[in-house]
């Protein structure tokens, strides 16, 4: 994916788009790499182009995850408004390539394009109303209501079968469900010996109690 071509940007003026053309610059990160630290000077917005990254705050020996992002996902806002360094660290969850725009940049083409100011005042508070939402789910909910949710979002018709893809390692989706691995694999031990669902292969299950699984999640229907 160009630049130009992530939702933050497609459809701006012919000016804006120049300047980011110009003055943007492309790096690419092996799986693991790490994108920026907590606590580093900031280097502008990284919008992602291709691949995943997470963003976590360590804690007491701990990770947690705060947010993931995907192709067309951004990093590093809250220091092009608040100033002060990355509140957070930001690691290459599998190859990626993202598009460096600097500060300068970015307020040269808000100028050029009024409309990517709100484009980034909408994604910020989109990103607010997601932590508020995980907050919510880390108060309210266990971690196996946590699991079957996260097993639920991944769950998709492949023919007849229901089919849930869990990327990554245990100890990356303990750390976004805000617990360790040892309870992760409990609860999907759990899952299986309860007939909900079964292994395929690595990361991937198939569902074969589809109800079973909402219940456990909590939701509805």
């Amino acid at each position: 994916m160009k630049v130009e071509a992530t939702p933050l940007f497609v459809g701006l003026n012919a000016a804006a788009l120049r300047t980011l053309r110009g003055r943007s610059l492309e790096r690419r990160f092996v799986t693991g790499a790490l994108i920026f630290s907590a606590g580093s000077p900031p280097r502008g917005l990284f919008v992602v182009l291709d691949g995943s990254v997470r963003v976590v705050r360590s804690r007491e020996g701990r990770q947690h995850v705060i947010h993931l992002e995907g192709p067309g996902g951004t990093l590093g806002e809250v220091p092009l408004y608040a100033g002060g360094p990355y509140p957070a660290t930001a690691v290459a969850a599998a190859d990626t390539t993202c598009a460096v725009v600097p500060r300068e940049t970015l307020y040269t083409m808000m100028t050029e394009d009024p409309q990517l100011s709100w484009r980034l005042l909408e994604r910020l508070a989109l990103r607010v109303r997601g932590l508020v939402e995980r907050v919510d789910a880390l108060a309210t909910q266990d971690v196996a209501a946590r699991l079957a949710a996260h097993i639920l979002a991944r769950t998709s018709a492949e023919g007849a079968r229901q089919v849930a893809v869990l990327d990554g390692t245990q100890a990356a989706l303990a750390e976004e469900l805000g617990t360790v691995r040892e309870v992760v694999v409990r609860h999907l031990r759990a899952l299986q010996r309860g007939g909900v669902m079964r292994l395929l292969s690595r990361g991937q299950y198939e569902i074969l109690r589809l109800d079973a699984l909402r219940q456990a999640a909590g939701a509805e229907g």
